[in-house]
């Protein structure tokens, strides 16, 4: 599996974890997108798809177990007791991200596919732009019926952006994450920090850093950074330090390029690797942030900077990767600061990034307002808190993150105080290559190359990404 997985676990979408998959529409390829929304409307026979990339005892083995087990049999039920005998077909497999990616794309080119089908946050505007998907009120055709639905009210604007496009809503979003500062406390004692750190700017992380650098054997920060650790660099380095800085790495269309912002995240990273405050060599090796992990399980890292992934799954006490048997008490978190108060996106003190999916509706189906009906099912608060099968896990409804995310103060601290402040990535087709752009860029400066040179360097990679200089911004 791809490494980005760990950002945007498929199987943690919560209901919606239903990813990617060739399927049919209805039954048949008879769905047209030229038919009215309101097709078979009062159809009272109806079947429909959904299509995931996820087995049972495979790849994102709960979200299949749930989707066929529970989700389809509740939905089934429920149309039942309003005189719809319906059928829900579940058709799941588990191959890499990308291969479904691209079959997927060929299904709705052709105007085949699954009835409903979930794409990772970062697709919906490559898929929207291509004309594979369109806005909800487009396929539904009553724009009041999407826009009054209740779930709406109980997920945060901010999450709400993993389905949208241009301001228009493709999807209903899955479960989502945040990113934090992790700390050490025992070590934050051993350097005289305060427990509860929390810092205000970025000169209060060096300054915690050099802090912590006093300490034999420790590793002061750890900022993911290199071509290495790939997509982890991009959301858990440098997008989380630009939009601390105000800007957003793609605006009204344009790709962010050698500016200022740029270069102040590139001279973020400079103080932290060309000062000793960070280990350049882990940045480089093939296994570095894994590395990172087992060493700040050692107390030998005293500030990381990942998602809530690492709380509940690398730390944890019982079944983490680098289990901590202290974590709840050792392990502090952090909101990430902008560079200074106030200078961050939409003039925030405190900034993040997160990652997901959306499940949208084929606009090919047979059967929209029953597709739109299993939409709100499967993201209502019943199902998408069934989905979690008893796991704390951070999931896009407010309501159900309020009881399930009681007993677990960290996941409620993302849930509550991260998650409305927090960006997502541009859900468009150049995106990966402008990520690996910034990978090389954070590549360049722990090797030891100026912020000039780097930042001169990422430019030309972002215009032949972009696919021209009219394409990229530098303001």
């Amino acid at each position: 599996m791809r490494r980005i997985s760990r950002l945007t676990p498929p199987a943690l979408l919560g209901a919606a974890a239903l990813v990617l998959l060739t399927g049919c529409l209805g039954s048949s390829d008879s769905g047209s997108g030229d038919q009215d929304a309101n097709r078979n409307a009062e159809a009272t026979k109806v079947e429909l798809t959904i299509g995931a990339n996820s087995v049972k005892g495979g790849k994102n083995s709960a979200g299949a177990t749930f989707t066929q087990d529970v989700l389809i049999p509740k939905f089934v039920e429920a149309q039942k007791a309003k005189g719809v005998d319906v059928t829900v077909k579940f058709q799941g497999d588990g191959s890499d991200d990308e291969v479904y990616k691209q079959k997927l794309s060929l299904d709705l080119s052709n105007k085949s596919g699954p009835d409903l089908i979930n794409i990772d946050g970062i697709w919906v505007g490559e898929f929207a732009q291509a004309g594979y998907i369109k806005p909800l009120t487009d396929t539904v055709g009553d724009a009041a019926k999407v826009d009054e639905w209740d779930g709406w009210k109980q997920i945060p604007e901010s999450v709400q952006q993993l389905g949208m496009f241009e301001g228009r809503r493709y999807g209903v979003p899955g479960g989502t994450d945040g990113r934090v500062i992790y700390f050490n406390k025992k070590l934050f004692q051993q350097a005289g920090l305060p427990a509860d750190w929390q810092p205000k700017s970025w000169a209060d992380i060096i300054a915690a850093g050099q802090a912590l650098k006093k300490l034999p054997g420790v590793t002061p920060i750890q900022l993911n950074g290199g071509t290495a650790m790939g997509e982890a660099t991009t959301m858990q380095g440098v997008l989380p330090m630009l939009v601390g800085t105000g800007a957003t790495i793609n605006t009204d269309g344009k790709w962010l390029g050698n500016s200022a912002q740029i270069r102040e995240v590139l001279d973020f990273y400079k103080q932290i690797y060309g000062s000793g405050l960070g280990d350049p060599v882990l940045q480089r090796e093939a296994k570095g942030r894994d590395k990172s992990f087992a060493e700040f399980a050692a107390n030998k890292i005293g500030i990381l900077f990942e998602g809530d992934y690492f709380w509940r799954s690398v730390v944890e006490p019982k079944e983490g990767v680098a289990k901590m048997a202290d974590r709840d008490t050792a392990v502090g978190y952090a909101l990430i600061p902008a560079s200074k108060p106030g200078a961050g996106v939409k003039g925030q003190d405190f900034v993040s990034m997160s990652g997901g999916g959306a499940t949208a509706i084929n606009p090919n189906t047979k059967f929209p307002q029953q597709a739109w009906e299993l939409l709100q099912f499967m993201n209502s608060a019943e199902m998408v808190e069934a989905g979690l099968d008893g796991a704390a896990k951070i999931t896009q409804r407010t309501d159900v993150n309020a009881k399930v995310l009681a007993g677990d103060p960290m996941l409620n601290f993302v849930a509550t105080k991260v998650l409305p402040i927090t960006q997502y990535r541009p859900g468009l087709a150049e995106y990966p290559r402008i990520s690996a752009a910034l990978q090389q860029a954070t590549a360049d400066v722990v090797g030891g190359k100026s912020v000039d040179d780097a930042g001169k360097a990422y430019e030309t990679a972002v215009e032949a990404a972009a696919g021209g200089k009219d394409k990229v911004t530098t303001n």
